[in-house]
């Protein structure tokens, strides 16, 4: 089976050159099967102000909990993807289409970012998750707590 190439799971930029992404680079260790479906990131963060490249470990619990997330974003509201493992990105939505992302590796660093991003970006971002999705399918299954195996559904 071919390793699909890196697709963006955020994508969020603004013509004054902001951007935050999360590109989703693969499996963390394919076919070992504690490791196989936990997705590798980069969180790519660009301002004048900064210019990082940060790592991200993604479960399918995490894409679960991102599609709830886009679906209760509205100003005011804050959503986020990762934490709890490491670095976490939160997404604040303003009224004013405004929204303050804020980027936070507790080892390495912290950074909020201010971006207005184009078009109808949350049907844009549910596609995308979605995209990653199909590219990287869940293929392990949990018979028990720490008991692992591979899902009958796997390849197909």
């Amino acid at each position: 089976m071919t390793e699909a190439a890196p697709m963006d799971l955020i994508h969020l930029a603004d013509p004054d050159g902001n951007r935050c992404i999360v590109r989703v680079t693969g499996r963390s260790r394919p076919g070992v099967l504690t490791g196989h479906d936990i997705l590798c990131a980069d969180v790519l963060a660009s301002a004048s102000f900064v210019d990082a490249r940060l790592d991200l470990s993604l479960r399918h619990q995490d894409l679960d909990a991102w599609e709830q997330e886009l679906s209760h974003l509205e100003p005011g509201r804050t959503v986020g993807i990762g934490g709890g493992r490491g670095l976490s990105l939160d997404i604040h939505m303003h009224g004013d289409d405004w929204l303050s992302i804020q980027v936070s590796d507790p080892d390495r660093l912290t950074t909020v970012l201010g971006i207005r991003p184009q078009g109808d970006w949350i049907a844009e971002h549910r596609g995308r998750l979605e995209r990653v999705r199909l590219a990287w399918p869940r293929e392990v299954i949990e018979t028990a707590p720490g008991a692992y195996e591979w899902s009958p559904d796997r390849g197909r």
